[in-house]
């Protein structure tokens, strides 16, 4: 297939998308292949790249959403009941000859716009994705995997909200990088949505019944301090996750600057309150450098992203 004439030259904008294929991969996760006339200009800067996804819902068209540069403030001075809704996910893998973009979600109980929009999404439909362009250089935009220039181990975390992004940090590392993933999925059977890696071995099971959380703080405890033995702990703000965002890279850590090495680098994302506590464990008790971390509170309990 032949590309565009590309003239809209911002290095992140609005792409108007149609869903071309919807596939199951495992009973909680769908594969929504999306399509559009410009997609070929779509970037795709690689491992954890999170885009805004807006839904239509029956009462307002995504043509409601303001798509100019400063569509946030236009948003948010919108009245509530006439702002579509958005939330985030990670590219899964761009074809730009083909015009295609793959993004994975989460299916589950239906309990919001989003959930809604998956459990009937079919070829045809229409979704609004805020996405960085092939124009975008410099500083990554929406990209929080960014591991030292040299590292021994790689620990991964997350529920199934960070497992896109996990699979596409997974499928893109080295051969010959290694580590553990933690994942913790609704279904034990969603554990096959990983990619294989040759030097990750994976902590990965289904939800228990009432115990959210509790397979993750315990794989995470039984393998940091295998992966950093000589770590020595170090005070953490505690933050209030129902009132701050809990989202810390190493380019932005307190500590200091990313480092050039070290022993290991950890990535954690998916709800803040799990997040916060494994944020904890790792730099206060193993003592994981905190400028060697990254962690991500992608969502909370109870409350929509746009709340």
């Amino acid at each position: 297939m032949s590309t565009t004439t590309v003239t809209d030259t911002r290095p992140m904008r609005f792409f108007r998308t149609r869903v071309a294929r919807v596939e199951a991969l495992t009973p909680s996760f769908r594969r929504i292949t999306l399509t559009g006339d410009d997609l070929d200009a779509y970037g795709d800067p690689g491992y954890d790249q999170r885009v805004k996804v807006v839904f239509p819902t029956p009462a307002l068209a995504i043509d409601a959403m303001p798509t100019h540069d400063d569509w946030y403030t236009a948003w948010r001075e919108l009245p509530p009941a006439a702002r579509p809704p958005f939330r985030t996910y990670t590219t899964r893998a761009v074809r730009p000859e083909a015009r295609e973009v793959d993004i994975d979600m989460v299916a589950h109980e239906v309990d919001g716009p989003a959930s809604a929009w998956i459990d009937r999404a079919q070829p045809g439909d229409e979704l609004l994705v805020l996405a960085p362009t092939v124009h975008h250089t410099g500083v990554s935009l929406g990209i929080d995997f960014v591991p030292p220039a040299r590292t021994e181990n790689i620990l991964l975390v997350g529920d199934e909200t960070a497992a896109p992004a996990i699979a596409a940090i997974l499928e893109q590392l080295p051969r010959d990088a290694t580590g553990v993933v933690v994942l913790e999925v609704p279904d034990d059977r969603d554990v096959a949505y990983l990619p294989p890696h040759p030097g990750f071995r994976v902590a990965a099971a289904g939800r228990a019944p009432g115990a959210r959380h509790s397979h993750l703080l315990d794989a995470v405890a039984a393998h940091a301090s295998e992966l950093c033995p000589d770590g020595r702990g170090a005070d953490v703000e505690e933050i209030d996750v129902d009132a701050d965002l809990l989202w810390e890279v190493p380019r932005t850590a307190k500590g200091g600057a990313a480092l050039k090495s070290a022993p290991l680098y950890a990535w954690v994302a998916g709800e803040a309150s799990a997040v916060k506590e494994i944020r904890r464990h790792l730099v206060r008790t193993v003592g994981v450098d905190r400028r060697a971390v990254a962690f991500m509170g992608y969502w909370r309990l109870g409350r929509s992203e746009n709340d």
